[in-house]
């Protein structure tokens, strides 16, 4: 699959905005992925919302030109995903991935009430001690080098809020959840946990991300084997526009002249009545031109703003 894509040079890169609402299959790194649709685009620029581990699949929005200025705008924010958690076994990962380091008999497991009352005792603001395999960094260098080397550190605990978490189902080897955290929670992390409240080793068997700030699995998602399989027309259709991550906000269209002084960063006058002191702000012919900010004297000032404007 993404071996088989072509690799341009940098010659051949151009200018691509938008973004593009991706389903990430289980397999390869968020980086690996964004690499190769960027490739496919020849996109100059790109970037993606919220790293998913090689074995986790779900949303992954995918920013390429100017989107990338305005991704902490949606993507900086919650992330929801479906868990399946494995009882019975801990790993050294916390995944499926990593070898077995602790077992217990299997017997009857937790019934489904049993594990409600579990989950109840997770919800809320909490500290969460990161995995050792992981990408933060201690003293310069990966917590995962330090762990492959067979080296524990001590790592700072993180404040992570857990603002949902709700029991999907049950199975032979343990249950489903979907959890609605932070960013900066780990799930493999939460199953561990879990699974020792129920007095169980406990490893993540699978992890789908189905939401990621506002955007949600039903937003018109893109496999990666669809945007592969596209023509070039076809894929470039499949982005949403810059301004889509920030549709919320209130539209404020300039005139030509103040469209002009805006994109230059100057601040403007503005006679318009507008109920919220951030706005999108567009030029005449409707392009969007960035965010800015009103203060209490009408004035308008430019926040974020796109390139080569207006």
């Amino acid at each position: 699959m993404l071996e088989a894509a072509s690799r341009p040079g940098a010659h051949s890169r151009r200018a691509v905005d938008g973004v593009l609402l991706l389903d990430k299959p289980v397999g390869p790194s968020s980086t690996r992925v964004l690499g190769h649709v960027k490739h496919l685009l020849h996109a100059a620029k790109a970037g993606h919302g919220g790293t998913l581990d090689p074995m986790a699949s779900g949303l992954l929005p995918v920013m390429f030109g100017d989107a990338t200025k305005f991704a902490s705008e949606g993507l900086d924010a919650d992330k929801t995903y479906v868990a399946e958690v494995t009882l019975g076994s801990k790993t050294t990962t916390g995944d499926r991935e990593g070898d077995v380091v602790a077992t217990r008999p299997p017997v009857q497991l937790p019934q489904p009430s049993e594990i409600l009352g579990v989950l109840a005792g997770f919800m809320g603001p909490q500290r969460q001690i990161p995995p050792m395999h992981s990408a933060l960094k201690k003293d310069g260098r990966p917590l995962y080098e330090y762990a492959r080397a067979g080296v524990d550190v001590d790592r700072t605990p993180r404040d992570i809020t857990i603002h949902e978490l709700e029991l999907v189902g049950t199975d032979a080897d343990g249950f489903s959840m979907r959890v609605t955290c932070s960013k900066g929670t780990y799930v493999r992390t939460l199953a561990e946990d879990i699974g020792a409240a129920l007095g169980w080793p406990a490893h993540l068997r699978a992890l789908r991300r189905i939401g990621v700030g506002r955007l949600h699995a039903g937003d018109e998602v893109v496999s990666l084997k669809s945007f592969e399989n596209a023509d070039d027309d076809t894929r470039l259709r499949m982005l949403k526009p810059v301004d889509w991550l920030i549709r919320e906000l209130p539209v404020l269209h300039l005139d030509s002249s103040r469209a002009l002084r805006f994109s230059h960063g100057q601040s403007v006058t503005i006679a318009e009545a507008v109920t919220s002191d951030r706005v999108r702000v567009y030029g005449p012919s409707g392009r969007f031109l960035g965010t800015g900010r009103l203060d209490l004297q009408h004035a308008l000032h430019p926040e974020r703003l796109r390139a080569n404007n207006p």
